[in-house]
């Protein structure tokens, strides 16, 4: 429900806003009333529509992240499933070590070494997010290549595309959502990280981080400004752990009650959703 608030604010702003960005007509922290629901920053902008805009920035960050992380971390997790010993002892020695730094610290050295804008902010928080991503991926796929129907399709000559695309996948998609899903929301509060310190989208585009940043300093004056981007950020952010939580239920049954039986193809019998994203989270290996 939160995030289809913010899906339906930011797909507002692409069609109508309040006052235009520029606008700053407004006077200088003009209190919320029927002229600006919200009321006005230190230049005399609308904070409604910053907040509006702020939305979709923070969506474009969130999904572009996990396109990037996902597409990333799921190719480089499959690889070390496959590879030899000495490659995947290589690959989760690496991954090992780019989850130790702090994922804030690591966005803020990629986009210090290629500029501050939108679009480093997202391949950056990706690039960051991908090894969490490759983790769970590896350990997921490593248990379905031990499965027996994988065994006997790798005797009747299935290719490997093959496996991976009819066994592998299928299963391991269910708990690789619930970890997105949670990406998501580290996502977002990692640009909004970024926009805070000045390394996020370049004014003047209005993420919720420079909101705060740039009403800090008003904030006992006009704590509007700060109350609404922070607001926002825990709605969006506590809508996709919720999120996750939903799709962790569909994924699996005994979350709601029912037998594991499952239809059409074989899933794993081993290892709920929740079980997975926390081994991985610990470090376990697979």
């Amino acid at each position: 429900m939160s995030v289809g608030l913010v899906l339906v604010a930011a797909v507002l702003s692409l069609v109508w806003l309040p006052y235009s960005l520029y606008d700053t007509s407004g006077g200088r922290l003009t209190p919320p009333g029927a002229a600006h629901w919200l009321g006005t920053d230190t230049l005399g902008r609308d904070l409604m529509t910053q907040l509006l805009i702020g939305a979709r920035i923070a969506l474009a960050t969130g999904v572009g992240a996990v396109l990037v992380g996902g597409v990333l971390g799921t190719v480089i997790g499959l690889v070390a499933a496959f590879a030899r010993p000495w490659l995947d002892d290589t690959l989760s020695a690496v991954l090992d070590i780019v989850i130790a730094f702090p994922t804030l610290l690591v966005a803020m050295l990629l986009v210090a070494a290629r500029g501050a804008s939108l679009g480093t902010a997202v391949v950056a928080v990706g690039i960051v997010m991908a090894a969490a991503v490759a983790r769970v991926v590896r350990i997921l796929a490593r248990r379905v290549l031990r499965q027996d129907y994988v065994t006997a399709a790798r005797t009747s000559g299935t290719s490997w595309s093959g496996i991976v695309t009819q066994h592998v996948l299928p299963n391991i998609w269910p708990t690789l959502a619930v970890n997105l899903a949670l990406q998501f929301g580290l996502a977002v509060l990692a640009e909004a990280s970024l926009s805070y310190l000045g390394l996020g989208a370049p004014p003047p585009n209005a993420s919720w981080g420079r909101m705060l940043q740039d009403a800090q300093q008003t904030a006992s004056e006009a704590p509007v400004g700060v109350l609404a981007p922070g607001l926002a950020l825990v709605v969006l952010v506590v809508g996709a752990n919720l999120l996750a939580d939903g799709l962790r239920d569909v994924g699996d049954p005994t979350r709601r009650g029912r037998g594991a039986t499952r239809a059409r193809s074989p899933r794993l019998q081993s290892g709920t959703p929740a079980a997975v994203t926390r081994e991985a989270t610990d470090g376990r290996r697979a």
